[in-house]
């Protein structure tokens, strides 16, 4: 195992005032207050001043004693609010306290960048290596070459194609994300009466295996229904492209579409810009249905508020099963080749309570405000 010197600097400081002076016995009892406030906060300071502390203390045992795990991360980018949570996932888990030292690249959406930066922690010669593919093919060069290095990988959130040499796979069911938007889309239609679907696709980056499964679940059900796709294009999983591309719709396709369908929620803020310009309206009360995936607060906030009709969750939270692969690994486990994290499927209103997706039900949450507040993202 690699060893690392960690070194954490505490610093604390702690400023108190209190007012004395001379007069009634009111001016007495709020002095009296005020140190008695002021001392709690100094009890308060000193006691997080001692955890800091020990967990530098902690952090330096582990260097010391060669207990440091070495972790590289190749992040796809910071296109979305859902990537945002991600890092900050492994951030929090990968952290010097855990015993870890995480190296993390942002590779901006760059694929050329992103194997390089696999090729640096090979140099680097960290413990294991983290991969979020911003495409699903052109790995197994680069993987061999992890494979031959004895370095162990484990991809998280997209899926790589050309290439099994990885131990590990932690992420969602894409397809299965795309299925149930489109059998809540069914079921909403019939419960709203509407007839006729006509629906317009911002999709996510090209190539992306999140895009991929989406992209082709929604569609197997589209087909089944014999729903009209009008178009289906690209938004890069970000705010600016899912605007340009609504823009772009909303003057292409006047009065012809019913239905918006995002491939990520910064898409759908970016469509929901454009569509309150160009005077459409869209959510429970609109004319448009509109559809996100994901599932940060903002996106929860629009849903409560009634502006987005359904959000289906993508759970970035994948650092804790990314550790537990690592430790298994640590201990001459064989841990599972794929781990899907929980993911859920919210909307605006009861009228769809369940859908059925791939022969297994799921449940349909309404938004509330109290669930809004404990999402952790």
């Amino acid at each position: 195992m690699k060893r690392k010197i960690v070194s954490v600097l505490v610093c604390a400081a702690m400023v108190a005032t209190m007012a004395v002076g001379c007069g009634s016995s009111s001016d007495t009892a709020d002095t009296s207050a005020d140190a008695a406030a002021t001392e709690d906060a100094a009890d308060d300071a000193a006691a997080t001043e001692d955890a800091a502390a020990d967990d530098a203390a902690a952090a330096d045992d582990a260097a010391a004693t060669g207990d440091v795990i070495t972790v590289g991360f190749a992040q796809v980018g910071h296109e979305s609010d859902w990537r945002t949570a991600s890092t900050q996932s492994c951030q929090d888990v990968f952290s010097a306290e855990n015993g870890y030292d995480l190296q993390f690249v942002d590779c901006d959406n760059d694929s050329a960048v992103q194997l390089e930066a696999v090729r640096g922690f090979i140099e680097q010669d960290v413990d294991y290596i983290i991969i979020d593919p911003i495409v699903s093919t052109g790995w197994d060069t680069v993987l061999t070459e992890c494979e031959d290095a004895g370095i162990p990988v484990i991809v998280i959130d997209r899926t790589i194609d050309d290439s099994d040499k990885y131990v590990s796979w932690v992420g969602s069911e894409f397809k299965t994300e795309g299925l149930a938007a489109g059998e809540w889309l069914k079921a909403y239609a019939e419960a709203k009466g509407i007839t006729e679907l006509n629906i317009l696709v911002i999709e996510g980056s090209t190539g992306a295996s999140a895009t991929i499964g989406r992209t082709d679940g929604f569609k197997e059900i589209a087909d089944r229904e014999g729903w009209n796709i009008i178009d289906s294009q690209t938004g890069d999983f970000t705010q600016e492209g899912g605007q340009t591309v609504m823009e772009s719709y909303c003057k292409s396709y006047e009065g012809q579409f019913n239905v918006v369908i995002c491939q990520n929620d910064n898409e759908a803020f970016g469509a929901m810009d454009a569509m309150t310009a160009a005077g459409v309206s869209y959510g429970v009360d609109g004319d448009v249905i509109l559809v996100s995936f994901d599932g940060c607060r903002t996106a929860l906030d629009y849903c409560l508020a009634g502006d987005i009709n359904a959000v289906f969750e993508c759970n970035p939270m994948a650092a804790p099963m990314v550790e537990e692969v690592i430790q298994a690994l640590e201990a001459g486990e064989t841990p599972e080749a794929e781990i899907y994290v929980e993911e859920s499927c919210f909307a605006n209103e009861d009228i769809v309570p369940t859908i059925e997706v791939n022969g297994e039900s799921k449940e349909m949450t309404v938004v509330t405000q109290e669930l809004i507040d404990a999402r952790p993202f």
